[in-house]
């Protein structure tokens, strides 16, 4: 049967002939796709086609057979050769050949050991379709497809030159393959042995940057130990030349300040490290830049003192300017040579001593020029003045003269502005006006006690630390003395033969004033100017006020004893207030106006009280001039008090509370007369 016919190679180059070849009627396989099936028997009638093995199938199985080929010599008998079929399934393939895909797809997974071994009943009932002819005819019938690639006839002499030349240049390819291979070998062996010698340099360089590492990491260890060490006993030469030869300057004081801790560094690492060579080098050249450093501070200090004392100078510019910016001078100073500390700070004392004695001595000269009432021992409330006899009640406040001693008036808003700036000496000379003595006392003590606020202030901060509180206190006490004795002696002039209380008593308020404002701004070194100030004040508004009860009480002693006996000289009696009274109730009047917030301890209560009484025995004194009239006598009291009610009424304070409801307890005890 056709299925039976072997796809043998025969070793003779004799043609094989074409008609007694078996005809399939499928589509003719290429002689690369041999059948599945291998037997040793042929079909009857059917000589077996033989080839050479240089044919084309042999050429597509395998490059060896080609290479062996081209190295026969031409016309030598091949050996036959048989290989085992390891393409695609043949019964796939005759599936697709007969259209019978789907009814025989299961047999196409049978292993190829089955299909060569047997032949299956299914496959002998296959129907075939040979178009009409039997399957002899079909063997024998001759078709084109005959010729086709797959059949290889024996080769004529052109064709073997052909072949031969393609052969050849088919070897001068492969040789010129194996040159290039050969050489690309050589680039990757030369390649390989590169890699091996940079692996080798890699590895050696890492080594090499561990140990690096561990050297830095070393050195950093020895770095952090031995830094501050060094930089203790090393001073750059930039530090030496700017301490030597620039100006002086913000930065110039932190080279200062650097120097210092130096030298500190320096004293306490030798006390604990006598041997150490180092510290022993730096030692002389840090005293040499410590003196460099005190020599220059020193001229400094000096220029700036010597600049206090130039005309015209204003000495809160020079001291803000020119001391407190360089304020770590002066301690340095004072830390690495205190006697020449103490020298500078003496002149610095006496320089002022003397701008503050000789600025305030030319501010006394001006206020003394202010033109001043004089209130004299004429002006208390016992001084008969017949101009004012005839005063009506009508008139609860005279608008006396304005050298009125019993009137506060405006002089209050002295106490009540808020103008905290003192008279120029300018303006005081060119001042054609009349005051009280409380304006040039206000105007001098403003002035005082604004500089010495602005002077203790710059002392607490430019010599402390370096100096103690209670150091520079004494300096400033030193300072001001002469100014304090001067005000001291301004206060005495003003008030020596003054019988104004109602300005002594000004001056006490403005200085109580002046006392709260230092202890608010802390400067506790003025205290005692103004105590002294003080003590000058109160003895003499005490005395003052004791001349006033000694007036009034020599009034009450004048009277006469007995009442007027004519007709003429009782007519002339008045039940109006008496001008003493009218006077009493101005006083009264300012004297609890400016002590709203004082004390029932103050001098000024005890001597208010006194001339009150003294007032009352004068009234009661006088009334008796009625006689037996007793309805004019209490109409008279009764309208003094009144009088005196009506004055205070507008006046606060505890002080003044209790005197207004004494007063209206003795207004009412008359009031029936009236």
């Amino acid at each position: 049967m056709w299925l039976d016919r072997l796809a043998g190679q025969s070793t003779s180059p004799a043609p094989s002939q074409p008609g007694s070849r078996a005809y399939s009627p499928a589509p003719r396989r290429t002689p690369s796709g041999l059948g599945p099936y291998i037997t040793s028997q042929q079909r009857p009638g059917v000589t077996p086609r033989s080839s050479s093995s240089l044919s084309l199938a042999s050429t597509e199985s395998s490059t060896s057979s080609f290479l062996a080929s081209s190295r026969r010599a031409n016309g030598s008998t091949l050996k036959e050769s048989r290989t085992i079929y390891s393409g695609p399934d043949p019964v796939d393939i005759l599936n697709k050949l007969l259209g019978d895909d789907k009814k025989h797809a299961a047999s196409a997974t049978k292993s190829a050991a089955d299909s060569v071994s047997s032949i299956s009943t299914e496959d002998l009932q296959l129907e075939f379709d040979f178009g009409g002819l039997s399957v002899r005819e079909l063997a024998l019938s001759e078709e084109s497809a005959i010729d086709g690639a797959g059949v290889h006839r024996p080769q004529a002499a052109e064709e073997y030159e052909r072949d031969k030349a393609k052969f050849e240049d088919l070897h001068r390819s492969i040789r010129a393959c194996d040159e290039v291979l050969s050489s690309v070998e050589t680039n990757l062996t030369s390649f390989r042995n590169d890699l091996a010698t940079v692996s080798a340099d890699i590895e050696t360089l890492q080594a090499r940057s561990t140990a690096l590492n561990v050297r830095l990491e070393n050195r950093k260890a020895v770095e952090k130990g031995l830094g501050p060490v060094v930089e203790e006993i090393s001073v750059s030469p930039a530090i030496v030349s700017k301490i030597a030869d620039d100006h002086i300057d913000e930065s110039w004081v932190k080279v200062v300040a650097e120097i210092d801790r130096r030298a500190t560094a320096h004293k306490k690492s030798t006390s604990i490290a006598q041997g150490s060579k180092g510290m022993q080098d730096l030692g002389p050249l840090l005293e040499k830049l410590v003196l460099k450093a005190i020599e220059r501070i020193r001229d400094f200090l000096v220029a700036q003192i010597k600049a206090l004392r130039s005309p015209h100078i204003n000495a809160q510019i020079i001291q803000q300017q020119n001391f407190l910016k360089f304020k770590d001078l002066f301690t340095f100073l004072h830390k690495h040579h205190s006697t020449l500390a103490d020298e500078i700070c003496l002149a610095y004392m006496n320089t002022m001593r003397w701008y503050y004695a000789n600025q305030f001595t030319r501010y006394e000269n001006a206020l003394r020029k202010i033109k001043l009432h004089s209130l004299d021992k004429t002006d208390v409330l016992g001084n008969e003045d017949t101009s004012r006899k005839g005063t009506v009640l009508s008139s609860s406040k005279i608008t006396g003269p304005p050298h009125d001693a019993f009137n506060l008036g405006r002089r209050i808003d002295l106490l009540r502005t808020h103008n905290q700036s003192a008279l120029s000496s300018y303006l005081a000379e060119e001042d054609q006006s009349t005051h009280y003595l409380e304006v040039p006392f206000r105007n001098f003590n403003l002035a005082l006690v604004d500089n010495a606020t602005a002077e203790y202030t710059f002392l607490a901060s430019f010599f402390s630390p370096a100096l103690s509180y209670s150091t520079i206190s004494r300096h400033f006490t030193y300072i001001f003395d002469p100014t304090f004795q001067l005000g001291h002696t301004l206060t005495k002039t003003l008030i020596a033969d003054t019988y104004d209380a109602i300005g002594v008593l000004l001056a006490v308020r403005l200085n109580q004033h002046f006392q709260f404002e230092l202890q608010r701004r802390k400067v506790p070194a003025a205290d005692g100017y103004l105590n002294g100030t003080a003590m000058l004040l109160w003895p003499r508004l005490q005395f003052i006020m004791n001349a006033h009860c000694e007036s009034v009480r020599t009034l009450t002693t004048a009277l006469p004893t007995r009442p007027p006996t004519s007709k003429t000289e009782q007519g002339k009696l008045s039940a109006a207030p008496h001008v003493c009274t009218q006077r009493f109730g101005q006083l009264l009047h300012g004297i609890l106006a400016l002590s709203t917030e004082a004390g029932d301890d103050e001098p000024v209560v005890t001597s208010l009280r006194r001339l009150r009484s003294e007032i009352e025995a004068f009234l009661t004194r006088y009334s008796a001039a009625f006689g037996n009239d007793r309805r004019k006598r209490e109409r008279f009291l009764y309208n003094n008090y009144s009088l005196i009610l009506t004055i205070i009424s507008d006046t606060h304070g505890k002080l003044a509370e209790e005197e207004q409801e004494h007063f209206e307890g003795l207004k009412m005890a008359f009031q029936e007369a009236a």
